[in-house]
């Protein structure tokens, strides 16, 4: 069982920035590819950004996202981090991340096996 704990989220204006954090438990969090998705209020989770084991291979959901967050990992620290710049409105939601342990590629949104709780990032405008 892998647990999974968001922090960082918080108020910030538009155009600022935050660091999201996720600290997993197990010691074999190198090994798993780590996701991070968003709900906004009304809408459906929606995934945002992911990277493998390695940390050199990541995806993210658009290219708005990947010109603004960028994620990474320190496996020293069982970590992994979405840095987010340029916030706008449109990306207040809860963030979560997300854990899986995956082959070649990157696993689909409900190929993640374990979940965090979340945290809120509140975008003024």
């Amino acid at each position: 069982q892998v647990q999974l704990v968001e922090s960082g989220g918080g108020l910030v204006q538009a155009g600022g920035s935050l660091r999201l954090s996720c600290a997993a438990s197990t010691r074999t969090f190198s090994s798993y590819v780590v996701g991070w998705f968003r709900q906004a209020p009304g809408k459906e989770r929606e995934f945002v950004a992911a990277i493998r084991w390695s940390g050199v291979s990541t995806r993210y959901a658009t290219d708005s996202v990947k010109d603004r967050f960028t994620i990474s990992r320190d496996d020293g620290k069982n970590t992994v981090y979405l840095q987010m710049n340029s916030l706008k409105s449109e990306d207040t939601a809860v963030y979560y991340c997300a854990a899986a342990l995956f082959g070649l590629g990157f696993p689909r949104n409900y190929e993640y096996a374990y979940w965090g709780q979340g945290t809120q990032v509140t975008v003024s405008s």
